[in-house]
């Protein structure tokens, strides 16, 4: 009797033990799940998979707010889109919103000015299978340079310089506004497709070792000069800048296209 007893004990731990260990193989599912979703407060190319790829999310939103007088032209909107249809997968689709917001009544703006705008007015965030990024015009210049024309300061949040990309487009002996303001917001949203090398590892080497987050190759939208007032005598005989070969393979090995 004391041995029946003693195999129906242990027959009863191995039994717990097996439901414990089934248990943690589901939570441990849930985790893998969650692993795929961002929030939209992280450092900027956190989320280049979760964008680039339909691993989780298979749709994206492009939210643009503008203060009055910097709202992007019809060409340069969208010229964006096509760049992201060129280069994520989302078989769900793309969609723009735009929103016009209040100015500041600054004439220059911090990246944590930026930030509170984006608090006060952003309106579309991750969820269910859409990610949602979040572009702002302002209508004043970088606190911090005024030469930049865009900066990506978060993983789904990036700026546009209205006031700069004005002051250096539309004009004699300046290329026109589509071509600078494409330029700049093509080229902030790549930072968050993770170029170059800050979520989307190089396949290559050819990041930039002075200037960065960007290519070291100047005829590519991921040079430095792109975002900033350098490029405008660039464009003035070229086109938009795009993505070479090697950023290009960047974005394919971190699940774009």
């Amino acid at each position: 009797m004391k041995s029946n007893n003693i195999i129906k004990f242990l027959f009863s731990i191995v039994v717990l033990l097996l439901a414990f260990q089934s248990c943690k193989k589901d939570d441990d599912s849930d985790d893998s799940t969650n692993n795929h979703t961002q929030d939209n407060n992280s450092s900027v190319g956190s989320a280049a998979n979760a964008i680039l790829s339909d691993d989780y999310y298979e749709k994206l939103t492009l939210e643009i707010l503008y203060m009055p007088g910097t709202v992007p032209n019809d060409n340069s909107v969208n010229n964006i889109k096509s760049f992201l249809l060129s280069h994520v997968n989302k078989p769900l689709g793309i969609d723009v919103v735009m929103n016009e917001v209040n100015s500041s009544g600054q004439s220059s703006y911090s990246s944590g000015d930026i930030e509170n705008i984006e608090t006060q007015y952003r309106q579309h965030f991750n969820s269910d299978k859409t990610i949602a990024t979040c572009m702002i015009f302002v209508d004043g210049e970088y606190a911090e340079n005024d030469q930049v024309l865009g900066i990506a300061y978060k993983n789904t949040s990036m700026a546009i310089f209205g006031k700069t990309v004005a002051d250096n487009s539309g004009g004699i002996s300046q290329p026109t506004k589509t071509k600078l303001e494409s330029t700049v917001m093509n080229h902030e949203m790549a930072h968050l497709l993770g170029l170059v090398d800050i979520g989307s590892p190089m396949v290559e080497n050819h990041k930039d070792s002075n200037n960065g987050s960007h290519c070291n190759n100047d005829e590519c939208l991921m040079y430095y000069a792109s975002e900033t007032t350098e490029i405008a005598s660039f464009l003035i005989g070229n086109d938009v800048p795009e993505l070479d070969q090697n950023c290009n393979n960047d974005l394919i090995a971190n699940g774009g296209k």
